[in-house]
């Protein structure tokens, strides 16, 4: 039987390491086939203290070599830190066969980084299973394509070398953060501060009371479709917590079903119960199978007779021992079983031992539905074996998607047509052109969303303590992902939020004023003069008549008065006093009057009266064309320049917008410019001519936006848009108010409302973009989502479908322009005159024919008919008897009815017209 000196160096708590080699040692004593008796030197290591370690482990060491019973085998448990870094730089100085445990990838043991070949084999490490298990994280960040992760830890991992090594290579921002210890409000607080981070997938590594606390921790609204909790433990235990309602990814380990048998004898014949099982098993198994490997090169003398053993105090610096030991060789033959997992150790020669050699085993992976602090729910879904880059082994594909967090971006905006425009039916609340875009944009770099509006309606702005507002606040407070609505690119916000490239063109301000509107009549053309004129006109023509009816009456040389004379005249016109009204109107027409009065009074009143008409109408003529005219004037302000030099039309800009910051600062620069110039003036440095070459009659600093900026603020500015729009609509393009604002909104407001318009050019054009926080990595996927967009023209296709197809565009009338002719709506009145006239020529024939038909019966008889049926006149002409003309029968034969001519007695020319 051979006998071997272990120095065993263990960290202060390591309690499995601690109990896993007393239980080797009873193991041995119990099976001596195995024909070895080992002797323990064991030495608690201080975490914090190099120093005393090192005189612990030299006091050893050095006692042991005056006895001459010196060390085969350094077994180191150490984990990291100090100690562990104390332990291999004794080992290394000195040269001695060591086995460590400790954690660590390549190069992250910087004592043991760059050893010669002759070190490397002897000086060895194996990585323990709570080292291996964190790659389990690895494998899910690759399997899933998670783009965030935040790595919680307790005490029962080391993550410190895990910072840089974890997930390097993958594109992954990720925090590795041990679990606050302090108490549930300090884990509240550190978890809240994660997502802040804008983190939704969440790791937490360490035992199950541990992870039990983490999730206690955690808001319920953090356990949402957006969210995803990953636990991992060395524990077999069952998880309990008191969430209400949680899913999570469950990983535990468990032994390899042909090992299970040692494993129970271990645990119930010799008492390996430490917690985790994984853990103690693993110590064990390393910790027997090192002393085998000495015992076999003990047996076949592969161990130095020999073996030179430098004391601490006779160690230089460069004059280690110079070892011919195979250790390596002979701890990777050794054939003895193992009770959790197998060794996977790295045996090929000329590879890197240290960092790549660790124990394999499996790990269990649940879906885990906690209910009520309990685990309701437990279901694998699969399997992950230990190793490095190992991938996941998927049993259920529908439930490992279900596991993951959708990508989810908080998106904060600011409603404002046609861009976002709230919409109960549609799926998330909103439509418009930026709802359109980041749609197309989510279909290219794959996520979802959740969109609010912010609270104050802000874009975001300054103010003089530096501190902002609206959107910018929010995701420069990590509460939003990102900025979304007709958002201006500006200097000052570019300092502490991030842009993409713009989705929009250059959009400036411009001016929205209410559309001059002349109000349209069918009877306009009788607007043309007022209603005294048409009155007086009116009487004018009334009067005339009489009066020609009266000279036409009373005149000895009218035609009435005159019939003989003129009998052989063509035209022979009896004045009387509707002929004297139709004379009047028809005076006033192309057509003329026709005949004139043969009497000279009526000649002169009818020469009057065509002067008088003559002159009314060339009046009207002139001032209806002018009329018509004036009322198609464009509006008073054509330009921001026509805005600023007059004082009846208020204007302002949206309280907080960009228009304002614009006009404010314009102002602030004219004032600078101002206070530069006055004092170059006023230098007393200045020599005489240098004085003059400043002397000028004229100011010669603009003061155009100091007068706008404070007739804005006199004005009052409006704090939303609607209450903007309500102001203009209230107001007239004479005096009233104009808006000033982005030319996006204005333009839809045109588009949309007929009592509105666009007036002047736009001015400070700037684009539009979509805001990220800053240092965001959706900058660049965004970046490139929106120049694909632009490629396909999709970008061109979305203001086709807002701005020219869009359902709310207003169907108005074409407004209109001076080279317009006269619309049917100021001229159809005369059409109406028509109508009325016809109608009542219309009325008129029935009325006469109804006279004609059934009122008389007409009989047309002469004179002499007369004279034989009735009695001669005597006495002068009268007569006593006489008959009606046109009527027959006896009752008008009886009757003493008899036609009464205008005179008593009749001139000796009068004849009878019958």
């Amino acid at each position: 039987m051979s006998c071997s000196l272990i120095v065993f160096i263990n960290e202060v708590d390591n309690e499995p390491a601690t109990k896993a080699v007393e239980v080797v040692l009873t193991y041995l004593k119990k099976n001596p086939s195995y024909g070895l008796s080992v002797q323990i030197e064991s030495i608690e290591a201080n975490k914090t203290d190099a120093k005393i370690l090192l005189e612990a482990i030299c006091n050893k060491y050095v006692a042991s070599i005056e006895r001459k019973q010196t060390p085969h085998l350094i077994l180191d448990t150490t984990k990291s830190g100090v100690s562990s870094e104390t332990v291999k730089s004794f080992t290394q100085a000195l040269g001695l066969p060591t086995i460590s445990a400790s954690y660590g990838q390549e190069g992250d043991l910087r004592q043991w980084r760059d050893l010669d070949e002759s070190k490397q084999k002897y000086l060895l490490q194996i990585m323990p299973p709570a080292d291996i298990m964190p790659e389990a994280v690895r494998s899910i960040v690759k399997r899933l394509n998670i783009t965030n992760a935040a790595i919680l830890y307790d005490d029962t991992f080391v993550m410190d070398h895990k910072y840089k090594s974890l997930l390097q290579n993958i594109q992954t921002r990720h925090v590795i953060t041990a679990i606050a210890k302090d108490g549930k409000r300090e884990r509240e607080e550190q978890i809240e501060k994660l997502r802040n981070l804008d983190i939704n997938n969440f790791f937490v590594l360490g035992n199950l009371e541990s992870i039990g606390m983490v999730l206690e921790s955690v808001k319920p609204a953090y356990f949402a479709r957006n969210f995803a909790w990953h636990a991992i433990t060395q524990h077999e235990g069952e998880l309990r917590s008191k969430r209400d309602n949680a899913t999570i990814m469950f990983l535990k380990p468990m032994a390899y079903a042909q090992y299970r048998d040692r494993l129970g004898l271990l645990y119930s014949t010799f008492n390996l119960n430490e917690e985790p099982k994984l853990t103690s098993a693993f110590y064990f198994d390393l910790a027997l199978r090192s002393f085998l490997a000495i015992k076999e090169m003990l047996h076949s003398g592969a161990w130095p007779k020999d073996m030179e053993y430098l004391k601490c105090d006779d160690f230089q610096g460069g004059n280690t021992p110079e070892r011919n030991i195979d250790l390596r060789q002979y701890f990777t033959q050794v054939t003895e079983p193992t009770s959790y997992g197998t060794f996977e150790l790295v045996t090929q020669p000329g590879q890197t031992f240290n960092g790549f050699s660790y124990m394999k085993f499996e790990m269990d992976i649940n879906v885990l539905q906690i209910r009520g602090g309990s685990s309701v729910n437990s279901k694998s879904i699969g399997t992950w074996t230990a190793g490095l880059d190992s991938p996941l082994v998927v049993k259920d594909e529908e439930q490992m998607k279900n596991l993951t967090a959708d990508t989810v971006y908080r998106i904060y905006t600011v409603v404002q047509a046609p861009f976002i425009m709230r919409d109960e039916t549609a799926p998330k609340g909103y439509k418009g052109y930026c709802i359109d875009l980041i749609n197309e944009i989510a279909a290219i770099v794959h996520f979802d969303y959740e969109i609010q509006e912010v609270e104050d309606g802000k874009f975001g702005n300054m103010d003089e303590k530096g501190e902002w507002n609206g959107i910018v606040k929010k995701l420069i407070d990590k509460q939003a992902d990102i900025g979304l609505g007709s958002m201006s690119v500006m200097a000052e916000r570019e300092i502490v939020i991030d842009f993409t490239v713009p989705y929009y063109d250059l959009v400036g301000i411009t001016i929205m004023m209410q559309r001059p509107s002349s109000p349209s009549s069918l009877f306009k053309f009788l607007t043309v003069l007022e209603t005294n004129v048409w009155l007086c006109i009116l009487a004018a023509y009334f009067f005339t008549s009489f009066l020609m009816w009266v000279f036409d009456r009373w005149s000895p040389y009218s035609y009435q008065n005159n019939r003989e004379k003129y009998k052989d005249d063509e035209e022979k016109r009896e004045f009387n006093l509707k002929e004297c009204l139709w004379f009047c109107m028809t005076s006033l027409t192309p057509q003329g009057g026709g005949e004139a009065p043969k009497n000279l009074s009526g000649r002169l009143v009818a020469a009057t009266w065509w002067l008088f008409g003559f002159i009314i109408i060339a009046s009207y003529t002139a001032n209806l064309a002018a009329f018509l005219t004036v009322s198609r004037l464009d509006t008073p302000v054509e330009s921001l320049d026509d805005l600023a030099k007059q004082y009846k039309i208020l204007y302002a800009p949206l309280n907080g917008s960009a228009a304002m910051t614009y006009f404010e600062r314009m102002a602030n620069i004219e004032q600078r410019f101002y206070e530069i110039w006055k004092d170059l003036s006023l230098n007393d440095s200045l020599t005489p001519l240098e004085r003059s070459k400043l002397a000028v009659w004229d100011y010669p600093v603009s003061d155009k936006y100091t007068k706008m900026w404070q007739a804005m603020q006199e004005a009052g500015l409006p704090a939303t848009l609607d209450e903007a729009v309500a102001r203009v609509r209230n107001s007239s393009t004479a005096t009233g108010f104009a808006f000033l604002g982005d030319a996006t909104d204005i333009r839809y407001l045109q588009l949309t409302n007929c009592d509105l318009q666009v007036v002047g050019e736009e001015f400070s054009r700037k684009p539009y973009a979509i805001a990220v926080q800053q240092g965001s990595h959706l900058k660049d996927q965004f970046n490139n989502a929106i120049l694909t967009l632009l490629n396909k023209r999709q970008l061109e296709k979305l203001k086709e479908k807002w701005w020219k197809n869009d359902e709310a565009q207003a169907a108005c009338e074409k407004p209109e322009d001076q080279s317009d002719g006269i619309s049917i709506q100021n001229i159809g009145g005369v059409f109406i005159v028509i109508f009325v006239g016809i109608g009542m020529a219309c009325i008129t024939l029935v009325f006469e024919y109804w006279w004609y038909r059934y009122r008389k019966n007409p009989r047309i008889i002469d004179v002499a008919e007369a004279s034989s049926t009735q009695p001669s006149y005597k006495d002068g002409g009268k007569a006593t008897d006489g008959i009606i003309l046109g009527h027959t029968g006896e009752k008008f034969e009886k009757s003493n009815a008899a036609l009464r001519p205008r005179f008593n007695q009749f001139p000796a020319t009068f004849k009878p017209r019958f």
